[in-house]
């Protein structure tokens, strides 16, 4: 299912909010409800945002063909606000205001063809990812992941869910254990739903879960995406990914971190330097809108973690896989 609809004068989402129980559509028709829709969670997951932003640059040139320019410009820094934490975000954004200082003869078309080239580059990127991670998997192999970082978190196809979906057309992921993924419930509404479609055995489970599966002897291999990578390798990622990496090495499991080149930000050393967002609180109080907790305790809400280098055992790119240094 197309999650992501390029019309010229308007880009449509599909709205991860309402999966899986609906199908339903977001017409954005101007780069504040691009902003929106990045920033409410219609559309998530780093490559993904970086995609729908690149395409809202082009559609807010389109949209004022007689200053295409200061219109992108404008659109860069609007969407430049929205998640602080995803790196694909600002790469795509970069790339998009790299055609500006270029002499185009037809700038908004320009800025199409790029927007569009960021996309098919991350589906190219995330089947090399597929490739390049089933060959760390062994023959009938239990995977657990967390969060999504499948098709609709990325350009399509997916990233830890694509070294997923290539293992078990090989033969070798024999079960995924996904984790439900507090508050949001990537998880339980994404995650197993993209699995489920496409015939691969699935059970959910709590975060609280993993420790015990593990303990069992039931996972062989974690495999999760990354909003940001620094160059030393510690990896940002839905918050309770540090925790699993955690228990993964207790266990003498592997921990993998399926990501493109994109998600890499080499100004950055270490995983502190890393802007976490910090998201509504509510979101942590409230389940579909009705409270759970009682009136007076205050929520906190950090959507993501750092994992640090010592904990992963490997970096799935596309252009390979990344050991730590010896």
């Amino acid at each position: 299912m197309e999650h992501i609809l390029w019309e010229g004068n308007a880009v449509l989402l599909l709205d991860q909010r309402r999966l899986p129980s609906e199908v339903v559509y977001v017409r954005c028709e101007d780069v504040e409800a691009v902003a929106r829709a990045i920033e409410e969670m219609v559309i998530r997951g780093a490559p993904a945002i970086g995609i729908v932003a690149a395409l809202g640059v082009a559609l807010e040139a389109r949209r004022n063909p007689r200053r295409p320019e200061e219109a992108a410009l404008r659109a860069i820094e609007v969407l430049g606000r929205t998640r602080p934490t995803a790196r694909n975000l600002f790469w795509a954004l970069e790339r998009m205001k790299g055609i500006l200082g270029s002499p185009f003869r037809d700038l908004v078309k320009a800025l199409e063809e790029e927007a569009l080239r960021i996309w098919r580059e991350d589906v190219e990127a995330n089947r090399a990812i597929g490739l390049h991670g089933s060959e760390l998997l062994g023959p009938g192999s239990r995977v657990l992941t967390h969060c999504n970082a499948g098709a609709l978190a990325t350009g399509g196809y997916g990233t830890a869910l694509g070294v997923i979906r290539r293992g078990f057309e090989e033969g070798k992921v024999r079960h995924v254990y996904a984790t439900e993924t507090r508050p949001f419930l990537q998880g339980s509404r994404l995650t197993a739903w993209e699995l489920t479609r496409e015939g691969i055995p699935v059970t959910l489970i709590v975060e609280g879960a993993a420790g015990y599966l593990m303990s069992r002897g039931m996972v062989d291999a974690v495999i999760v995406g990354a909003d940001r990578i620094t160059s030393r390798g510690d990896v940002a990622n839905k918050i309770g990914t540090y925790t699993l990496a955690v228990l993964a090495r207790q266990h003498s499991i592997p921990f993998y971190v399926a990501a493109p080149l994109s998600t890499f930000d080499f100004s950055l050393l270490g995983g502190d330097q890393i802007p976490i967002e910090e998201r509504d609180p509510r979101e942590v109080l409230e389940v579909g809108g009705r409270r759970i907790a009682p009136e007076g305790v205050e929520g906190m809400n950090p959507a993501f973690d750092v994992t640090p280098a010592e904990f992963v055992t490997a970096i799935i790119t596309e252009k390979g896989v990344l050991w730590p240094p010896l």
